[in-house]
């Protein structure tokens, strides 16, 4: 199988972005602290590599979902732990079973095929697979209509499995029991008296019964038609940012076409405590309209001896900063992937072009969305982007290592002063890289079009769309 990148453009697209954040909160730690580095000697806040991704990723889908953009119609992926779910819900809606029995039918195919699912003594997580699980987003339909098609045989596997696995926790519920009655017995009798011995021989007969229960195998068409099901295939977003998937050997794992750096802000790290208070409406209509002293309650008592109007209080951190972040695009790796999930030539030639631009365009608009409500992150707009191809990725985070000084001696507001910098590096790198190529700018700030008219030699020609970034 070959692939290659096409004739007019260089293996590898990478792509720099430049946007300041004010008052936001887009990702945080274990704590709810801002995430931060300390990069040349500074601290930095970072907005990390996976919280960008998926936001990407999920711009990306939504939009070929919608019959927009270049991937218009176009298979996607959907990364779950629900998978079971999402097949019984496609038996009961689409051909007609129990919800029952699709549900334990369900769990018990995809489990057999390999998956390890959460305790079946706790609902919340007895149907969900313990790790997620990105495949095309039609693979639960495709497994549920194979099931269908293969009814009569699945119905009598899963039967014979679903009995197995419960005589299987039977006795390994008996080989416990009889354990912790031989521990308790070895701790009574003297070394070697016969409750000890007894005990160890129930459990070494529990142990045996529960060797006995061996789980009977899946039919091997039902386990083709499933890895088939959960396989790539036409996903574009799996070929894009790839998956890992260790529980099932034969599942092919994909190496993502897109690699992504950690965001930071050019500067020394800026936070600030938001002391808030959220109020209690109940609360304060009742002490806008008191009642008559013959029908009041005791809330009522309560409310005339407190003055607050907050009916909870509480701190959130907030960053504010201009971040610096990059990725690049494998061109050749793309159509490999594509290639590998058994397009043809032109056809992955084609998936390549219109994911492509998808990519660049999902890069420019794609924003994490926590706590967007209460900080309206997401219509965030770039100060600017430069895109570049060359024959290997090329990550100007060194352009910052220095943190931006924006005193008045300094270099000034950190916005204009990072596009400064970055718009230098890369000019330096270009005249010492012959390979890097079809320099592009963009920039939705007038403050910085006008900046980007006075600088001499930017190695960089300026468009007005994300379209124009890629060739």
């Amino acid at each position: 199988m070959t692939s290659s990148v096409p004739s007019s453009g260089s293996q590898f697209l990478s792509l720099h972005l430049l946007e300041t954040l004010v008052a936001v909160l887009p990702v945080r730690d274990e704590n709810g602290a801002p995430k931060s580095i300390v990069y040349g000697g500074a601290e930095r806040h970072m907005i990390t590599s996976q919280a960008r991704r998926r936001a990407e990723r999920v711009h990306t889908r939504n939009r070929a979902n919608a019959g927009v953009g270049a991937l218009a119609g176009r298979g996607t992926g959907t990364r779950t732990r629900e998978w079971a779910l999402i097949t019984a819900r496609a038996l009961t809606a689409e051909h007609g079973w129990e919800p029952e029995e699709a549900v334990r039918t369900a769990r018990a195919v995809i489990e057999a095929t390999g998956l390890k699912f959460g305790d079946p003594g706790k609902k919340t997580v007895a149907n969900l697979t313990k790790v997620l699980l990105f495949a095309p987003s039609d693979a639960g339909a495709r497994i549920a209509a194979h099931i269908e098609e293969q009814a009569g045989a699945v119905r009598a596997w899963a039967e014979g499995y679903t009995a197995a696995q419960a005589a299987s926790a039977a006795a390994a519920s008996a080989k416990k029991k009889a354990a912790r009655k031989g521990a308790a017995a070895a701790q009574e009798e003297p070394p070697g008296a016969d409750g000890a011995e007894g005990g160890a021989e129930s459990g070494a007969a529990a142990e045996a019964s529960a060797a006995d229960a061996k789980l009977p195998a899946l039919p091997a068409a039902t386990r083709a038609a499933v890895l088939t099901a959960l396989a790539p295939r036409d996903a574009i977003d799996i070929a894009l940012y790839g998956r890992f998937l260790a529980e099932i050997a034969d599942s092919p794992n994909v190496d993502g076409a897109v690699q992504s750096s950690h965001a930071f802000t050019v500067h020394e790290a800026e936070q600030v405590d938001d002391f808030y208070a959220a109020a209690d409406d109940a609360k304060l209509d009742r002490k806008r309209n008191p009642k008559p002293a013959e029908k009041t309650n005791a809330l009522d008592f309560l409310d005339a001896a407190d003055d607050a109007g907050a009916g909870m209080t509480g701190y959130q951190s907030l960053i504010t900063g201009t971040f610096y972040r990059h990725a690049v695009l494998d061109r050749l790796k793309l159509r490999r992937n594509l290639r590998a999930a058994g397009m043809s030539e032109e056809e992955a030639e084609e998936a390549s072009v219109a994911a492509e631009s998808e990519f660049v365009t999902a890069f420019v608009d794609a924003f994490p969305e926590a706590k967007k409500n209460s900080t309206a992150s997401t219509g965030s707009l770039p100060a600017l982007v430069l895109a570049f191809e060359g024959e290997r990725p090329y990550n100007y985070a060194a352009a910052f290592q220095n943190p931006i000084d924006e005193n008045p001696v300094g270099e000034g507001p950190a916005g204009p002063a990072a596009v400064k910098r970055l718009l230098k590096h890369h000019t330096f790198v270009s005249g010492r890289r012959p390979d890097i190529k079809s320099g592009r700018v963009l920039t939705y700030d007038p403050q910085i079009d006008e900046l980007l008219g006075t600088l001499k030699d930017t190695a960089a020609l300026a468009v007005t769309s994300a379209e124009e970034l890629t060739a």
